[in-house]
């Protein structure tokens, strides 16, 4: 067969402390997300970015598609951390904060909450339709759907006003691409998390794919010890079985997988290192009276090796590992450095096209430039220009610039010089804008200055 059929995948319910790290992620990736967009900030949305507007609203930061090396600078330290802890612990970001992972386990939880666990849902699904069968189903429907269109009606928060489009919602008047990308967005979740789910992750996610380059015979994966658990077979507390290994072949392990592979195969790309499989054998194996730890944490080195603790910790800290840590620090600590010394005002010098220069009364040579200022500050600023970079050189047009809080403006100046104030052709010059109310408030640009050659 060319195409497998896909194979239903019932997840079983877990506890233990993985489980409970899994929510934990799942809470707080999910309360940022959803409670940003409502946080105000002087009188605006703390967190917008308005793309019609080109500003980008993060608290007290404003920025605009000039501050491009920012995003740069983010996709960077997203990348270098991504790496990193693939490297040091396998898929980290996959099993507890991946937005597929975290949706997943909410709609799971919503379809426990009312199907019932495992077997329960089992049973419903084979059971033939009626009324009891498409209330439960409808039910979970209609609560899939509403969870899907809030996501998405809070993710489009982030670039439209979120409080303005909730208005516009109540009064029926959502414009076309709000009403477009909230239902694209909800179509998203609620198909990825409420059908595909383990699909994204086999064939659809390329991270699955491109994981193994990143990991070593250090990385911390999820294994189970074949020399420890085999062979195995039944066997109860009170009573062991000579030559038979720790696990009881229960299959928990695989029940709770949300891939539905089985851990005892050995390392599968499915695996997303939820650690489900390791909260679920180290119930049963106290339950049995075996030591915990037959599915755990571990290395392939430490699992060849009989690597202590201790051991497998020393070789966490080995070449690749510090690589990654410096240049993540280095670009994370040269990023937040640009942002606190960062100007609140910006400034962009473009030359006339019309003219190179022109020659006005008593010979003198004028260039004309276009300013584009912007104040990123939320207080209103007046600011004073100034040019340098040739003697002569003045100001003949209007040399303050009023610019309320977050805006910006372009003002056409005009530059005089005398013919001999340098040499003919292009001279560079220096623009500069200052606040007037505060001088450390400031920004220059270079650009030329176009003297004629003298007519004989």
């Amino acid at each position: 067969m060319l195409l497998e059929v896909r194979r239903k995948v019932y997840m079983r319910s877990v506890t233990g402390v993985f489980a409970r790290w899994r929510w934990i992620l799942v809470w707080f990736t999910q309360v940022l997300f959803y409670g940003l967009p409502w946080l105000s900030w002087n009188d605006r949305q703390a967190v917008l970015f308005d793309l019609g507007a080109r500003k980008f609203h993060i608290f007290g930061l404003i920025l605009y598609p000039q501050d491009f090396i920012y995003l740069t600078a983010l996709l960077i330290i997203s990348a270098m951390s991504l790496f990193l802890f693939t490297a040091v612990a396998g898929r980290l970001w996959c099993g507890y904060a991946c937005p597929q992972t975290v949706y997943t386990e909410i709609f799971m939880w919503i379809e426990r909450k009312i199907e019932g666990d495992r077997s329960r849902r089992m049973k419903l699904d084979r059971e033939p339709m009626s009324a009891r069968k498409f209330r439960l189903k409808a039910t979970k429907q209609v609560a899939w759907i509403a969870v899907a269109l809030w996501t998405g009606f809070t993710f489009v928060g982030y670039f439209t006003p979120i409080r303005d489009m909730l208005g516009q919602v109540a009064s029926f008047s959502l414009g076309p691409w709000q009403l477009f990308w909230i239902l694209f967005y909800g179509f998203a979740t609620y198909g990825n998390a409420g059908f595909l789910r383990e699909q994204v992750c086999k064939y659809m996610c390329p991270y699955a794919r491109f994981q193994g380059v990143m990991f070593d015979n250090d990385t911390w994966v999820i294994t189970y010890e074949p020399a420890r658990g085999e062979p195995r077979g039944p066997r109860s507390k009170k009573k062991a079985v000579e030559g038979q290994g720790d696990c009881i072949d229960c299959s928990l392990c695989v029940q709770v997988c949300p891939t539905g592979i089985d851990i005892r195969d050995g390392q599968q790309y499915e695996c997303i290192g939820c650690a489900a499989c390791i909260d679920a054998c180290d119930q049963v194996m106290e339950k049995v009276g075996s030591p915990k730890g037959l599915i755990r944490y571990d290395t392939l080195n430490g699992m060849q090796n009989g690597w202590s603790r201790a051991q497998l910790w020393k070789r966490v800290f080995r070449p690749r590992i510090i690589i990654y840590t410096v240049i993540l620090w280095s670009v994370m600590g040269i990023l937040v450095g640009h942002i606190a010394t960062r100007m609140p005002v910006k400034l962009d010098v473009m030359r006339d096209r019309g003219a190179l220069s022109r020659e006005v009364k008593n010979g003198v040579i004028e260039n004309v430039y276009r300013l584009n200022v912007i104040n990123s500050a939320e207080v209103e600023r007046t600011f004073k220009v100034s040019v340098s970079g040739l003697p002569t050189l003045s100001i003949d047009s209007d040399d303050t610039i009023d610019l309320g809080p977050a805006t910006n403006r372009t003002v056409a100046l005009r530059v005089r010089a005398e013919p001999d104030a340098g040499e003919t052709g292009s001279n560079r010059i220096e623009v500069t804008v200052e606040a007037v109310d505060d001088p450390s408030v400031h920004e220059s640009a270079k650009t030329s200055f176009f003297l004629p050659e003298p007519i004989q």
